[in-house]
Order: structure tokens, then C-alpha cells, then sequence
């Protein structure tokens, strides 16, 4: 369990990210985190989540979040990582390890840069101190006096670590790079004089001596119209070394806790100069930490857009690794003034390349639901009894730099307030910015919805397959709250239940990219309180005439906006010396985001070229420019004009990309398609999302929008031809590596083909639970990978990676993983391979029978011990003996099963593979119970246990409890009793939901004989 402040207040579980619950929880939780282990007066709590006179019954309402914190907290484990929230008086107290708080990991590395004495070791400690940011820092919370001094304190240490990284960069030589980091944040803290002067030196020894020398007098300009007053000191002394050095000097090094001097960092009471130092957590409390007038502004405006974002992206959840934001403790809390109505907003958070204002609806009315009224918790038996049913927030981030809109955004709030259970469908061409609009409206609207807000992505305009409808309903549920084994197994019944959940609540669901009305209809929620949104690039007229569904299409942007956007990247003063370039420019991208979005990209990074030059370009594509409505045609024009600008490292990583089999990467993947180690791998994935390529969807793994991955697989002909079996060859390592994780002790399915090439690195598994997290990450990838294989003629890796996923099956029996094994045996087959026909038989078979479908099932189980005997590998023809027995039995055939059952632990003994005897000794138990001898069934388990691998935690729980049952049976109830304990503890130990439950129900069974 960790915490985070910087960024969303939430708490950071094994499970997944949760908000603590409404915003006044949420603020609750950040004053306490802000101070932890020190007693956190009532009235200070009561300043914090008040902005204005509290309720009359504040005390009563304070208590009840503190009650539901305090809930929250126990029923995900906090004691066990020594968090407790306790009362002292009249106050409250939050004990924990500071560690826990990213804050804090945020301020002690910051500590560690200043004493190193190596600039590369200072830089790799400011890069993981500022990659602890996801945003700007609390956000979520009352825009409040102690909350928004403690974000502006927090905001200016990280301005001021990102100044110490430049420094750091510059004295490596990387002046480029030091540039770059400190460029961003100029451009989004335009007045803030020790920025600017590094910004100028930097560009200044980087050889970009004419654009230091503009930096400083379009920063002279914005202190005289905003502030009325000169340069400061720092600004004037780095303006006087460009004017007198070919090599400018450093200016005096600051370390990267102490504030930034001059306007932007003095009292807002009227001084051009000075600093207010304090700390973060003391603003909170509501001591005097400096002048916090202007810190609210800093702190929490919205980041501008990142160069070249695609708007109908889904936004990344993490942010880059430079250029991010601080933490709690003894955070500098240094004021800035607000700037004049018509300044630049100065985001706290900006993404990358130079970025400016967030045009917002100003006109838009906001969405005010109506109440509520308080209804029993339906289902109530599938989450734990007196417990506050969870708050999902599924949603991605909020897109950046979001233009426009004003009269659609306005549309949308009439629409859900127009009748109950309001289902908006927002339509467009490809492009357009439909999940942008979608997800800047539900961030806005957060408030409205205090039960949750769900999102799926449909997927049903991609290469990638869409997940059922199945798929989607098991992750809305487990995010409502119910416990993976009480998820119903078939889609209706998930449906029924979904529904159920969500009736009474004031939830918003999100769906995005739907293809078709049937895609959508059993997604949607129960209930008159529920909201969804719905996107597609088609009409989606079916759901009109039968859900009522209220359309809602997005046209291309007017020529303002196309203006607006691509100022809101470039600048206002870029456009305003370009007016009809600026004009033509919006004209040639036909107002299509995507467009204006990445040729502003390229222009945001050659900031010598003219709009006119770019327009110039721009038009030599205008056979097809003019075809924008048609898909993606014009999106490939402009994404021409970003890859060819890449590095060459990074540009023949994208079009490697082209070549993947799946939506989304890591570093491992992505190394085995270029051909390179997994570092530069990362690298050069972290260039491409720096220019907007790509996002990091979750932490290590990149995705490109579906366009993107479109261009990139028109691209991938250029590619070396050998990165897609370089990774079929990865994914055949790597699942081999997971296999031995997730079943210690086990025969590996496969042995890998002669001329397999092992890749640069192979990933590394902890343990059972990192290895099923990479298949399940992994699965449509590995479900590309065997298609991919087949159509190439590599039927021996195909084969290979249908089977490579078994751990995976057996945990998710019934998820559908019938087509991938057929295609898997259809490769077998082809490649002659008996053994390969009797393993893919076996498990073909036994997912067959628990799908229930039995005759199928014998088809492929009767056929599969005779390949396996005819091959002559005695581990297999165990495994399909077993497989077939178990069915036979089932079905009635028990004589058979029998005979099938001792057959295979002969087979298995005759092999001298533990794991193979144990499993045939384990069915042989569990026949031997079922048919009454429980003397020899007894006998099987002791002796499995002798052979079962220490490390097979979960084997070892369920020969406990066939031991149990066995002793049960002879009337030795005692010991049986004992060992249904023991399974128990052991099953709970490790996670195994199933074994623990069979275990208590056995031993109550028990004692209710007694």
C-alpha cells in the first residue's frame, strides 16, 4: 500500500489505484498525508475541506469521513503496513511510514541529488525524483486556502528540481537536453525570471545563441505588460554573458529545494522580487508558510496540450520522466502571482513541448444531478457486510490541452440532464476527438458522479480484436466491488448483475470506440441515476431507436479553433506573426485535431521554420489532404512529416512497431522488434511518446492511437524484415520464463526450436503473480503472434505460443480460449508433430468439458494418449490419460476412468517427473474418493506429498485437503480437521480464493457431524 499526493489523491494497492471516495474524503486524506503522524486539529481539517462557512453540522460530517477513512483503510490492510488513523482529542492522526507517500520518496530523493558529486548520478536521481509525478500535485481536493498553498508549495519545488536537472545536464555537456527540460517549463511558467535565464544560457551553449537572445526579450516584453516591471538580476546577468561570451558561464548554482527569485516567485502584495519559504505540510495546517496568494493559480490550473497529441487518444496515466512535479514535507511553498486576465495560464503540469492555454466551455452550463435517493445496496451478499461499497475511477487522465468545443460540451450537459438514464452517443470521423471531448467533459463533471466512473475501450475500430462483452462486464464488476470468484461465469448473468449493482447509483460509465449497437447495449448500467457516454466513428442508429440513445456529432473545428489550437501549442505570438499562414495552415488540416495536432507538433520543434514553409509543405500533400473525411488518409500526410524528423534510432523503432502483433508493448518487445537491448529499446519508446506517438498507457507498457498504429503498419514494409520473428522467438523465451514462475517444478510445454534466436534480455518473474499479469498483458499480442506465425509458414512457433499461455487457461477456464487452441492444433498438424498434437489435444479437451461441451470435449481427449504413445513421450500420454479419465468420469464412465487413472500414475512413475506423478497421483485420489476407497485415496496423497515441489504452495493446499477428505472418510475426524486448517491458512497464504473456500466448507461440514 502506498500513497499518492502527486497528482490524484489516491491510494496505490497490489490491486489497482482507488480515490478514497468524494472530493472532502479525498481532501481529508491529503491533510493527513501532508502531516503524517502529527495531530491534525478539527478546525485546521474543517479550513481545509470548507472553502467557505462550513455546514452547521460540520463536526458530524467531518466524523462520518473520518469513520468511512478509516473503513476504507482497514478493509484494504493498512495495519499491515503500519497505517493507522487514530483520534487524539480533538484532533486526528494519521501513523504511517512517511515512505509510503510519493511525496516524501519525492523530497528525500531531491535530498540525495544535492550531495552527489557526480552530475550523472544527480541526474539519475532528479529524473526518478520527478518521475514520481502523475500530475499536478492534489489533485481531487477542496480548492481551498491550506490545500492550494500546500500544491503551490509542492509545485515550486519540483520547478525548482527541474532547474537543478538542467543544471545537472549542462554540466555533462548535454545542453540540448538541459534546453529541452527547461524549455517546457518556461513556456508554461512564462514569468518566472530564473527559468528564463537558465533556458537562455542553456540555449546559448547548445550554439542556439539567436534564440537565447529572443527568449530573453520575449520574457523582457511579458515582465513589462504583466508585472510593470524590468528584468531582475538573474535575467539581466545571463542576457549580459550571451552578449559577451561565445560560451556563456553558468549562473551561480541553487539547489533544487530553494525557491526561484523575481516576479514569479515573490510576495503577490506588490514586490517585483523576493521569496516565501515553508513548508507544504504547514501551509495545510494552516501555518504561516509564505504569501499564498497566486500558488492556488500555479498549483491547479490544467496542463496545456503536449506537442503533437493526438486528441482522440486515450491519455497516458503517467506523465514523462522529465519535467514532473513535487512533494509534501518541507516543500518550498513559494507564492506566485496571479497573472492578468488575458496572461497565459501557467499549468503546473506540462506535458512536453511548448505548451499553453486550456480553452475551456466558458459557456457550457455545468451538469447538476439531481438527487439521489438512498437506496439498500443490491447484491449485497457479493461484497463484505457494513463495508462502504468502492468508488471506481477508471477513467484515463484528463486529455491535455483541450480547444474548443463550447457548443458541444453545452449540448452534452442539456442531453444527460434531458431524461433519466441519458445513454449520449458522440459520433465522428477518425481523428476528430471524440474520446478527447468524452473524457474532458467526464473529468470536468467528476463531482456529479460520487458513485464511480467506469470506461471501457471497445475497440471497434482497431486491428486489435474487441473484447466481449463478457470481458468487459468481469472488470466493471470487480471495480463495483465483487470478489473475483463471485463473478458469474457467463455474460447474461454478469450483465443481470452489473445492472442490478448500478441501479440506485450515480455512477458514469464510459464507452469508447464502439462498432455496433449490439457491442454496446449489454454494457449499459441499470438504474435512472446511471449516465453513459458512448463513442463511435459510426452513427450507431440502432442504438437511437432502441435505447433512446441522444446523438451527438463532432464536426471538424471551425477555422477559430483549428487557430486556437494550434496557438495553444505554438504560442500566441507565433500565430499572430503568421495570421494567414496560420490561416491555410488550419484550412490544409481541415480542422481534423489529429492533423493540426502533429504538424504543430513538428513546427513546436523546429522553432526556426515559418508557418508559411510548413504551409508550403502542407500543400504538396493536398491531393491528399483533401480526403480527410475518408478514414485516416490525411492523418498519414501529417504523421509523414513527424517520423521523418525522428532520430533514426527512434524512427526505425516506429516503424518496428508496425510489425507487432498486439495494441500495446513493453521495453522487451519492443527490444526484440528493432533489434536492440531493452534500454535503448525504452529509450527510443520514450522518444516517440515525446512526440506524441505513442503514450504510456500504464506504467512500462506504450500504445499508439489507432491511427498511429495504422501508419505504422504502412510504414512497416521498411522495417527490418526480421523483427517479427525476432519476436515470435522473444515471446517463445519469455513464455518459458513464465511458465517456470507460475508452475514451479512443472515439464516445460515446449522445447524450443532449433534455430530459435534468444533475444538481447529475457523479462524476469518474481512469482506466480507477475508471470500471469505478463499473459494476461500479453494475450492478444500472443493471440497476434500465432496468426502472425501460421501466415508466415512458422507453424513451429505457432503451435508453440497457442500452448505457451496454459497457466493462464487453467487459471481463466472459460475465457474463450477455444479458437487459439484450434489454431494452435491446426499448426501441429501441419508440422507433423505428434507430441505437439497430444499436448494441444489434452487442453483443447479439458477447456472443451468445462465449457461444457462434453462430446467435443472426448473428440480431442480420446484422440490425444495414443499421439502421445505413438511420439513416445510418456510425460504427455500421462497428462492426456489423466485428462481423458477425469472426463470419463464425469460423464459416468468410471470403470474406464479408473483403468485411465492407474495407467497414468504408471505412466508418470515411469518418467521420474515429480510434477507429472503428482498431478496423475491427485486424480487418482480424487477418483479413489469419489468411489468410496478412502484408504487407498489416502495413501495417493502421502505419497504425492512426498513428492510435491516445496515451492508448489497451491499443490501442496490441495492434497491437504483431498488428506482431509480421505481421513474424513475413515472416521479419523480429528486429523481431518487438522488438515482442513491447515489447507486453509496455506490457501489463504497464497491468494488461492478457491482452495481456502472448499477447505472452511469442508471443515464446517465437518464439525456440524461431530
Amino acid at each position: 500500500m502506498e500513497f499518492r499526493l502527486l497528482g490524484s489523491v489516491a491510494v496505490v494497492t497490489e490491486n489497482g489505484d482507488f480515490a478514497p471516495g468524494p472530493v472532502k474524503r479525498c481532501s481529508l486524506l491529503a491533510m493527513l498525508l501532508l502531516r503524517p503522524n502529527t495531530a491534525v486539529s478539527v478546525d485546521q481539517l474543517t479550513a481545509a475541506l470548507w472553502e467557505d462557512e462550513p455546514p452547521t453540522h460540520f463536526k458530524t460530517v467531518l466524523q462520518g469521513h473520518v469513520s468511512r477513512l478509516r473503513a476504507l483503510l482497514a478493509d484494504h490492510g493498512a495495519r499491515e503496513y503500519g497505517v493507522e488513523l487514530t483520534t487524539q482529542g480533538t484532533a486526528y492522526e494519521l501513523q504511517m511510514p512517511e515512505s509510503l507517500v510519493d511525496a516524501h520518496r519525492f523530497e528525500e530523493l531531491v535530498a540525495l541529488s544535492r550531495v552527489q558529486r557526480r552530475p550523472a548520478d544527480t541526474v539519475r536521481m532528479l529524473r526518478e525524483a520527478l518521475a514520481c509525478w502523475q500530475g499536478p500535485a492534489l489533485t481531487g481536493t477542496v480548492r481551498s486556502g491550506p490545500l492550494e498553498a500546500a500544491a503551490g508549495g509542492l509545485e515550486d519545488l519540483r520547478l525548482a528540481s527541474v532547474e537543478a536537472l538542467a543544471e545537472a545536464y549542462g554540466q555533462l555537456g548535454e545542453h540540448g537536453r538541459a534546453a529541452a527540460v527547461l524549455r517546457t517549463e518556461a513556456v508554461a511558467h512564462p514569468l518566472r525570471e530564473s527559468l528564463a535565464a537558465a533556458l537562455m544560457l542553456a540555449l546559448g551553449r547548445s550554439g542556439r545563441q539567436s534564440d537565447a537572445i529572443n527568449w530573453y526579450h520575449r520574457t523582457r516584453r511579458l515582465l513589462a505588460d504583466e508585472l510593470g516591471v524590468d528584468p531582475g538580476d538573474a535575467l539581466t546577468e545571463a542576457y549580459a554573458v550571451l552578449l559577451r561570451a561565445a560560451d556563456p558561464a553558468p549562473l551561480p548554482a541553487r539547489t533544487a529545494a530553494e525557491p526561484a527569485t523575481g516576479p514569479a516567485a515573490g510576495p503577490a502584495a506588490g514586490s517585483a522580487t523576493g521569496t516565501a519559504t515553508g513548508t507544504a505540510a504547514g501551509a495545510a495546517g494552516g501555518s504561516p508558510a509564505g504569501p499564498a496568494a497566486g500558488t492556488a493559480e500555479a498549483a491547479g490550473s490544467t496542463a496545456g496540450p503536449a506537442a503533437g497529441a493526438v486528441e482522440d487518444a486515450t491519455p497516458s496515466a503517467a506523465g514523462p520522466v522529465d519535467g514532473h512535479t513535487p512533494g509534501p514535507g518541507t516543500a518550498a511553498a513559494a507564492a506566485t502571482p496571479t497573472p492578468a486576465a488575458d496572461a497565459a495560464p501557467q499549468p503546473a503540469f506540462p506535458p512536453g513541448p511548448p505548451s499553453g492555454p486550456l480553452s475551456g466551455p466558458a459557456s457550457a452550463p455545468p451538469y447538476v444531478p439531481q438527487p439521489v435517493p438512498q437506496s439498500v445496496p443490491a447484491a449485497g451478499h457479493l461484497v463484505p457486510p457494513h463495508a462502504d461499497p468502492p468508488v471506481p475511477q477508471l477513467l484515463p487522465r484528463p486529455p491535455r490541452g483541450f480547444t474548443g468545443r463550447d457548443p458541444e460540451l453545452a449540448a452534452l450537459g442539456r442531453a444527460v440532464t434531458a431524461t433519466d438514464a441519458p445513454v449520449c452517443l458522440i459520433t465522428g470521423a477518425a481523428g476528430v476527438g471524440k474520446t478527447a471531448f468524452a473524457l474532458h467533459w467526464a473529468h470536468q463533471h467528476g463531482a456529479a458522479f460520487p458513485d464511480g466512473r467506469l470506461f471501457a475501450d471497445l475497440r471497434g475500430f482497431s486491428d486489435t480484436p474487441a473484447p466481449d462483452a463478457g470481458t468487459v462486464l468481469r472488470e466493471f464488476l470487480l471495480a463495483l466491488g465483487v470478489a473475483p470468484q463471485r463473478v458469474p461465469e457467463t455474460t447474461a448473468a454478469r450483465g443481470a448483475l452489473f445492472r442490478t449493482l448500478t441501479d440506485g447509483r450515480r455512477l458514469l460509465v464510459v464507452l469508447d470506440n464502439a462498432r455496433s449497437s449490439e457491442q454496446v447495449r449489454p454494457l449499459l448500467p441499470g438504474g435512472d441515476h446511471c449516465v453513459t457516454l458512448v463513442t463511435s466513428r459510426d452513427r450507431l442508429g440502432g442504438l437511437i431507436a432502441s435505447d433512446a440513445a441522444r446523438p451527438l456529432p463532432l464536426a471538424h473545428l471551425p477555422a477559430a479553433d483549428a487557430e486556437a489550437l494550434l496557438a495553444s501549442v505554438l504560442g500566441e505570438d507565433r500565430i499572430a506573426a503568421e495570421p494567414e499562414a496560420a490561416a491555410r495552415l488550419a484550412g490544409l488540416c481541415d480542422g481534423l485535431p489529429l492533423a493540426l495536432r502533429v504538424t504543430a507538433a513538428r513546427l513546436a520543434q523546429r522553432p526556426q521554420w515559418t508557418l508559411g514553409a510548413m504551409a508550403h509543405e502542407l500543400a504538396d500533400e493536398h491531393g491528399r489532404l483533401a480526403l480527410l473525411d475518408v478514414e485516416d488518409t490525411g492523418v498519414s500526410a501529417a504523421l509523414h512529416l513527424t517520423v521523418q524528423q525522428l532520430p533514426e534510432p527512434a524512427a526505425r523503432m516506429f516503424r518496428a512497431i508496425g510489425l507487432h502483433t498486439g495494441s500495446d508493448l513493453d521495453r522487451f518487445a519492443a527490444s526484440a522488434l528493432a533489434g536492440t537491448t531493452p534500454a535503448q529499446a525504452g529509450a527510443d519508446l520514450d522518444r516517440l511518446a515525446a512526440a506524441h506517438l505513442l503514450t504510456e498507457s500504464v506504467p512500462g507498457r506504450w500504445t499508439p492511437h489507432d491511427l498511429v498504429r495504422l501508419y505504422a503498419r504502412h510504414l512497416a514494409p521498411q522495417a527490418d524484415p526480421e523483427g517479427l520473428r525476432r519476436l515470435l522467438d522473444h515471446y517463445l523465451f519469455t513464455g518459458l520464463a513464465a511458465d517456470a514462475a507460475a508452475e514451479p517444478g512443472s515439464q516445460p510445454c515446449y522445447a524450443l526450436p532449433a534455430d530459435a534466436r534468444r533475444p538481447a534480455a529475457t523479462r524476469e518473474f518474481d512469482d506466480r503473480a507477475a508471470a500471469l499479469a505478463w499473459y494476461a498483458a500479453e494475450r492478444p499480442a500472443l493471440e497476434g503472434a500465432v496468426a502472425a506465425a501460421a501466415a508466415l509458414g512458422l507453424h513451429d512457433r505457432a503451435w508453440r505460443l497457442a500452448l505457451v499461455q496454459w497457466p493462464l487457461m487453467l487459471w481463466r477456464i472459460t475465457d474463450g480460449w477455444t479458437p487459439l487452441l484450434e489454431a494452435g492444433l491446426a499448426s501441429a498438424e501441419h508440422e507433423g508433430d505428434l507430441d505437439a498434437q497430444s499436448r494441444t489435444r489434452a487442453l483443447l479437451g479439458w477447456i472443451l468439458h468445462e465449457e461444457g461441451r462434453d462430446p467435443e470435449a472426448l473428440v480431442h481427449l480420446e484422440a490425444a494418449p495414443e499421439l502421445a504413445a505413438r511420439a513416445g513421450d510418456a510425460i504427455s500420454e500421462a497428462i492426456a490419460c489423466v485428462n481423458l479419465a477425469a472426463v470419463l468420469d464425469s460423464t459416468g464412465d468410471s470403470v474406464r476412468a479408473g483403468e485411465l487413472m492407474t495407467r497414468a500414475v504408471a505412466l508418470a512413475d515411469s518418467t521420474g517427473h515429480p510434477a507429472t506423478q503428482v498431478l496423475a497421483l491427485q486424480h487418482l485420489a480424487q477418483y479413489c474418493l469419489r468411489t468410496g476407497a478412502h484408504e487407498a485415496a489416502l495413501a495417493h496423497t502421502l505419497r504425492a506429498t512426498e513428492l510435491v515441489s516445496p515451492h508448489a504452495v497451491v499443490g501442496r493446499a490441495q492434497l491437504r485437503i483431498l488428506r482431509g477428505e480421505a481421513l474424513a472418510g475413515l472416521g479419523r475426524t480429528a486429523e481431518a480437521a487438522d488438515e482442513f486448517r491447515q489447507a486453509t491458512a496455506a490457501s489463504e497464504a497464497a491468494g488461492f480464493t478457491q482452495g481456502s473456500e472448499r477447505a472452511a466448507r469442508l471443515l464446517s461440514l465437518l464439525a456440524a457431524k461431530r
